[in-house]
């Protein structure tokens, strides 16, 4: 098929016409109507928001701006404005007035979608900072608007249309090409500015096309979206999921993930490697506590489900004795595991940053199929992805098909396909920068194996070098610790130093349960992480951790901080990544204390 007829508005608009009542998206624990909506319903709400839209003079490749959680009025917010011919450009909803105001006068949107009555009040005060923005849309429908200019989302859809807004919606469908604008996602960055990453149809048909190659999603199939639908990651794939007329379901507070997953059974849900973490952590939490037999059965089943997995990879031989025994091993061990992740999950895309090696060869073992992959904002996500026949610990998996990578200077990872961004909005210079001869550069470096599996080795710009001249990846140090149920976010500090120190933010529910086992006695969170105790526990998990690090990489002093680096406290980013330089400020004089002699 040319790439013209995967152009996701046609699919989506085919798959409105063909399943008719079946269900396209799903509010999970939300009231009707917001609760379920079929194909036909999900095809008719979008029109007519793209009417809406029309009626208040939206021109083409306009753009329009989305600040709120995960729903299902996300999405037909998104597909209305697109059918329009307009640009959508999404803000976090943890974002702060003033990144919000940032994109807005940026990418000078007009009008703005909120979730919530917190979101629309920040809309109402980015309305008098932002010259373009003149109508804000809200979709709970419970929030008490204070204009009569601005509207409730199922308003909005409901009003009555002119007769030439028809025939305007049928036009500017029609005329959709694949170079139009899609949307502007401004990648968050841990230093400077946000830059507005210029995503076309061509790239997202492209990522379609590529996708059907290597997943076996079909029609019918359930996806929980619980990561921020303002990310690549969760967008492109929901975008993916309805073009292959899948059954979407929206998950508004992640923090429920765990009741949801066992309430949805989905097929499949894309994580990122902090979920996972949280799930390894949380069993080897459990096995540590159980008693000796147990602990027994669970290491034997592990070690039978590592090598049965690596018999179903065909790179080892199998036997009639090891097939009994994986039976056995998951009828007592994996499936009871498994249904605590639903029981039918076909696939978890994995992304975001690098999985612990140990980590994902948990999930295989257990069969749990988890497809790590490596991609950006600027690549609809997915650059290179493990498959169900292809899966190796610690890689990211080959290339999509229409997908090329190549090593550059520093072995650093560049691409080229049809999925690359057209360049950033507005930013001339920025664009030329990243790019080699119509080779997109990463900033990552890497190593491709024999059989072409991508390799991240670390993150140019953010690699440490010791004093004693050691270059340190922080990522891999921070991944490996991160493992532990009682570390909840950690950041290591190595550039300039002489040896490894870390600032660790403990996971408290965990911490704190251990401590009443072990009966101590604390007055406050700060006592706590300051009982000789803790201080002990910790140094003695650190060192189990890290006991496959190379010396010069392992921390040699840590101090346990009472709060979370927060992106309230500009500490992360709207995707999670630590914005290190601020991190070492606030703390400087913790840091500092690391390091006298």
């Amino acid at each position: 098929m040319s790439l013209e007829q995967y152009h996701p508005i046609r699919l989506i608009q085919e798959q409105s016409r063909q399943l008719g009542e079946a269900t396209a998206l799903e509010g999970y624990g939300m009231a009707a109507p917001w609760d379920r909506i079929s194909w036909r319903s999900f095809g008719e709400i979008s029109d007519n928001l793209a009417k809406a839209l029309i009626e208040k003079a939206i021109e083409r490749q306009d753009k329009i701006v989305i600040l709120s959680q995960n729903c299902p009025q996300w999405t037909c917010a998104d597909v209305g404005a697109l059918k329009a011919k307009a640009v959508v450009v999404p803000i976090y909803p943890t974002s702060t007035i003033e990144q919000a105001r940032y994109i807005i006068n940026d990418a000078q949107a007009k009008l703005i979608f909120v979730g919530d009555a917190e979101q629309y009040k920040m809309a109402c005060e980015l309305v008098k900072l932002c010259d373009s923005l003149v109508d804000i849309v809200v979709f709970d429908a419970s929030v008490a608007l204070k204009d009569s200019t601005h509207s409730h989302f199922d308003t909005f859809i409901a009003q009555t249309f002119a007769a030439a807004s028809d025939v305007e919606l049928a036009a500017r469908i029609k005329e959709s090409h694949l170079d139009d604008l899609v949307t502007l996602i401004y990648t968050s960055g841990t230093t400077g500015d946000p830059k507005g990453v210029m995503l076309d149809y061509r790239n997202i048909a492209s990522m379609v096309r590529q996708h059907d190659t290597v997943l076996p999603f079909i029609a019918g199939d359930v996806s929980l979206a619980f990561l921020p639908l303002s990310h690549v990651f969760e967008r492109g794939w929901s975008f993916y999921v309805l073009c292959r007329g899948g059954h979407n379901v929206y998950l508004q507070d992640p923090m429920t993930v765990k009741d949801a997953i066992v309430d949805v059974k989905p097929h499949t849900l894309c994580v990122v490697p902090r979920f996972l973490e949280k799930v390894y952590s949380a069993v080897q939490d459990k096995v540590i506590k159980a008693p000796e037999t147990r602990q027994k059965l669970f290491t034997w089943a592990i070690s039978v489900g590592s090598r049965q997995f690596e018999v179903g990879q065909g790179r080892a031989k199998g036997s009639l004795a090891l097939n009994l025994q994986w039976k056995l091993a998951n009828k007592l061990v994996f499936s009871k595991l498994q249904q605590v992740l639903g029981g039918r999950l076909k696939f978890m895309p994995c992304g975001g940053a690098a999985l612990d090696q140990n980590v994902a060869s948990f999930f295989h073992a257990i069969n749990v199929p988890v497809l790590c992959g490596y991609g950006m904002t600027e690549t609809v996500a997915t650059i290179t992805c493990n498959t169900l026949d292809n899966r190796v610990a610690g890689s990211n998996g080959k290339t999509l098909p229409e997908v090329e990578i190549k090593l550059g200077k520093d072995n650093e990872i560049l691409v080229r396909g049809d999925t690359v961004m057209r360049g950033y909005y507005n930013r001339p210079d920025d664009t030329a920068a990243t790019f080699d001869e119509g080779w997109l550069k990463t900033g990552d470096a890497g190593h491709i194996d024999e059989q072409g599996n991508l390799f991240i080795t670390d993150r140019i710009k953010e690699l440490m070098k010791t004093s004693n001249g050691k270059y340190i990846a922080p990522q891999r140090v921070e991944g490996t610790v991160g493992c532990c149920p009682f570390i909840e976010q950690v950041a290591i500090i190595a550039d300039a130093k002489n040896y490894v120190t870390a600032l660790i933010v403990p996971a408290f529910e965990s911490l704190e349960s251990w401590a009443q086992e072990k009966g101590l006695h604390y007055e406050s969170p700060i006592d706590l992480l300051r009982h000789s105790h803790v201080i002990e526990h910790f140094e003695q998990r650190l060192k189990t951790l890290q006991s496959e690090l190379a010396g010069f990489e392992k921390i040699k002093k840590f101090t346990l901080l009472p709060e979370a680096f927060s992106m309230e406290a500009g500490l992360i980013t709207p995707t999670m990544k630590l914005r290190r330089k601020m991190i070492y400020h606030k703390y400087a004089s913790e840091i500092s204390a690391m390091y006298v002699k």
